[in-house]
């Protein structure tokens, strides 16, 4: 009993800690796992390769691989057929027959094994699997359809070159018990044709049922949470155990239509079933990969010679490629993604147990070279897995499918601040991907029309759904310092670890809770929180972009803002440099600094008034005698909004009315403000309602009350404001604005008295800010009459905002010709609206208008 209970704990500490150190000195985590096996077998002895001969093994692992192949279905999207499907289909039919043929042909000629045995390793060579595959792909990240390719095939062949190799064995046991060599050949053929057809049959039907069977378990809540993942490993295991009893080895089939099958339906979330699974897989590839390593004999190393060293170097240089040509012709695949897939045939776990399952099984049929098998087919694991993994990524740089110097950026976290460094980085032309659990961030960020995906970023499956190619660094930036710690060391398995960034995690005393090697590097200088970044969000702080030169260098940057900037990126020719720990990055001259801007100084406030100014003297008017019911005015209103915004008359409709109902519209002194934020758009967009004789707003049949005395209130005028999400303090800003002027005590008389459009914007303008005049051949303005827009001599900061000509009011243009009776609407700041008073002194305020 006490050796087998160490056995048992030997398989699993020699399993999961050469996991460990694979990780941890980036190497394929197969060749440590082979190793330890066989030290651990046939060299010391610790795990007796006598005891690992029995029954038991070849069915552990039989229910072990049938358990990962479920896991890989659980990693293929359908969607991604839409482009390679014919590749996909090519490689697992026609490139498996081709595989076939000339490895089985290189078994006869070069190793020297008889006819069976060289069709049957030909057969068990026609895998590669996914636990080989993946792993390579997320080192690489080759760009484009190449990576879905390689997936699909390393998940899929495995059944299929199973069944295949299964069907094969059969074949030649059939042929070696029958009598006669004519009637065994057709009664092999047949067999091998009804045993294809049954392994097809019987998987398609029991993987359906058993999907649908837990599907409506799910779906209707039959199963708590904390018995989902048990449950379903139990109709896994249940499911591949029927159909093997049904037709042998048709469960691997079974298994990975199941898992494809669960992750394409649309009914229940199975993101809990597969973390599950991931943890599973680890374990039961590291203690296969030590149990079938370890039942290898010393003796069995003397069938390594030259010949198999030459058969291996024609699997590589030969069979996969001639394979593959064959496989894509007709495809859309070019050459460089061929010459890729040429390169990429690692065989895995699925080869190494059906080789010792085989050679068992055929020990008793040719005693002499069925133990030649075993050891060839470890020879070509280890050898096509070091080499592939050794080439893979250099090759997919020369062919130009991966970048070397990546300079994209993943982006954990799709909050709204999050969104905004998203934008900027996208239009500095780097490419971005943001991603997030969180659904409602998701939609947002791909309504801004921003790549993003819905994921568990601790889940191991997150980095095969993935697209990384083209990325280079991950940026953690979720309010969860655990999170973004655990994520920084997940994806340090596929990013170098001076890429990978995580905000400062601090402790109440001060000091970091976790050791550098244990979280990402700290971002933006060692010191910045989310809640700084947040906090100064919120405030109106400002994420930008800031060209340097020789005048405007970093440091005068820092003076302009009293050191009250935070440094985010470096943008070097065309190489993204992040700001990590303090002092480790200095900008230059010809750099552009990406920055976040404390909230407006008060030097700034000026600024922010030209660009309301800017707002009011482009919004649109509608001045009605009657108003039509609030609801009726707010679709109309939507409608006419619709036509600037990328947004539906529906949803904006939706949104002011939302506000309405649940008391987010101010009403004050006869006025209405309806506002709502949107992430579609980067400008602010304000429509003006004058209702001549009043009205009452009501929604849902019952009016809505003024917040100040609690009683509804006849309003005069409505304000529509649309403001963008990714800015909340300017939205703020803007309504502080719109609120100050609403405020002043005639306000409502000026609106009311306005005598037309310009007069009704004027209202809400600062006379500080802004000028109107009328151009009359027989003042000082018939300088400008017959003069375009363009070439009037403004001072800086100041432009013609609107013209109105005789009915119709438009924004001009550099080539706009002034006519005689053009009034105008000039705005900018106070110096220099006052420099245009006194150069236009018979400009005076309209009656809407007065000082004040």
């Amino acid at each position: 009993m006490e050796s087998i209970v160490l056995g048992i704990v030997a398989v699993l500490v020699l399993g999961v800690g050469a996991q460990w150190l694979a990780w941890r000195f980036r190497l394929p985590s197969i060749l440590l796992l082979l190793i330890f096996g066989f030290l651990a077998g046939p060299v010391t002895g610790l795990l007796p390769p006598e005891a690992l001969q029995g029954d038991w093994v070849f069915a552990f692992v039989s229910l072990s691989i049938g358990i990962i192949l479920f896991e890989g279905g659980l990693n293929l999207r359908l969607s991604e057929l839409r482009e390679v499907g014919k590749a996909v289909r090519n490689l697992i039919t026609v490139g498996v027959l081709v595989t076939w043929v000339l490895a089985g042909l290189a078994a006869y000629h070069i190793v020297g094994l008889n006819p069976s045995l060289s069709v049957l390793v030909g057969a068990i060579l026609t895998v590669t699997g996914p636990t080989v595959v993946i792993p390579l792909l997320r080192h690489v990240r080759p760009s484009g359809r190449v990576g879905a390719v390689a997936k699909w095939e390393g998940i899929t062949i495995d059944p299929v070159g199973a069944i295949l190799a299964v069907l094969v064995l059969e074949t030649i046991l059939l042929l070696e018990a029958a009598p006669g060599a004519g009637e065994s050949l057709s009664e092999a053929v047949w067999h091998a044709v009804e045993g294809l057809l049954l392994t097809i049959t019987i998987s398609v039907g029991i993987s359906v049922l058993g999907a649908a069977l837990l599907i409506l378990l799910l779906y209707r809540r039959l199963i708590p949470d904390y018995l989902q993942s048990p449950i379903a490993l139990m109709i896994v295991v249940a499911t591949f155990a029927l159909s093997n009893v049904l037709q042998e080895e048709s469960g691997l089939l079974e298994v990975t239509l199941l898992g494809i099958i669960l992750a394409n339906q649309r009914y229940v979330p199975v993101r809990r079933i597969t973390e599950f699974k991931e943890d599973l897989q680890v374990l039961l590839i590291s203690s296969l990969f030590i149990v079938l390593s370890a039942r290898l004999d010393i003796e069995s190393l003397r069938f390594i010679e030259e010949e198999a060293l030459l058969f291996l170097a024609a699997l590589v240089l030969v069979v996969r490629p001639v394979a593959v040509w064959i496989s894509t012709l007709g495809t859309n695949l070019n050459w460089r993604e061929k010459v890729f897939l040429s390169w990429l045939a690692p065989r895995g776990i699925v080869a190494a147990a059906v080789a010792s399952l085989f050679a068992f099984r055929m020990e008793a049929v040719y005693p002499g070279q069925a133990q030649t098998i075993v050891p060839l087919v470890f020879l070509v694991i280890v050898g096509t897995v070091a080499l592939y993994g050794l080439t893979i990524a250099p090759l997919a740089r020369f062919l130009k499918l991966a970048d070397p110097n990546p300079q994209g950026v993943l982006i954990l976290g799709a909050h709204l601040w999050a969104r905004r460094l998203a934008t900027i980085l996208r239009d500095l032309g780097f490419k971005v991907l943001l991603i997030d659990s969180n659904a409602d961030n998701i939609a947002r960020a791909r309504r801004a029309r921003l790549p993003a995906a819905r994921v568990n970023a601790l889940s191991e499956e997150v980095l095969d759904e993935l697209d990384l190619s083209g990325i280079g660094y991950f940026l953690a930036l979720t309010p969860n310092d655990e999170v973004n710690a655990l994520a920084a060391l997940h994806f340090a398995e596929v990013f170098d670890s001076t890429s990978v960034f995580q905000l400062a995690m601090r402790s109440e005393d001060g000091e970091q809770d976790l050791p550098a090697h244990l979280r990402g590097r700290p971002l933006f200088g060692g010191k910045v929180t989310y809640a700084t970044l947040t906090e100064r969000f919120n405030q109106g702080g400002e994420i930008r972009v800031i060209e340097l030169s020789e005048k405007l260098t970093y440091e005068a940057l820092l003076e302009e803002y009293e050191n009250d900037l935070i440094l985010l990126f470096v943008v070097r020719g065309n190489e993204l440099l992040v700001h990590a720990e303090e002092g480790q990055l200095t900008p230059q001259p010809g750099d552009k600094v990406v920055v976040f801007l404390p909230p407006r100084a008060r030097e700034k406030e000026e600024v922010e008034a030209v660009s309301f100014e800017q707002l009011v003297t482009r919004a649109f008017v509608r001045d009605l005698d009657r108003c039509a019911p609030f609801e009726e005015l707010v679709e109309d209103v939507s409608s006419l909004l619709a036509q600037r915004l990328p947004v539906t008359a529906a949803r904006l409709s939706r949104g002011f009315l939302d506000g309405a109902r649940y008391g987010l519209m101010p009403i004050t002194h006869g006025v209405a403000l309806a506002h709502l934020r949107v992430p579609e758009i980067e400008e602010p967009e304000l429509l003006l309602v004058r209702c001549r004789e009043g009205v009452q707003i009501t929604v849902d049949g019952e009016a809505v009350e003024a917040p100040a005395s609690g009683q509804p209130e006849t309003v005069y005028a409505i304000l529509f404001l649309v403001s963008p999400e990714e800015n909340p303090g300017k939205h703020l800003r803007t309504l502080a604005y719109l609120a100050s002027r609403i405020d002043e005590p005639d306000f409502l008389d000026r609106w009311r008295n306005a005598a037309d459009e310009l007069e009704l914007k004027a209202t809400l303008l600062d006379p500080e800010h802004f000028l109107i005049l009328t151009l009359r051949a027989d003042d000082e303005t018939a300088a400008w009459i017959g003069h375009d827009v363009g070439e009037l001599e403004l001072p800086p900061s100041c432009q013609v905002a609107l013209v109105q000509r005789q009915q119709k009011r438009f924004e001009p243009g550099p080539y706009t010709q002034l006519q005689e009776g053009d009034r105008l609407i000039l705005i900018g700041e106070a110096s220099a609206i006052r420099s245009l008073r006194q150069r236009f002194p018979s400009a005076r305020p309209s009656s809407a208008s007065v000082e004040r």
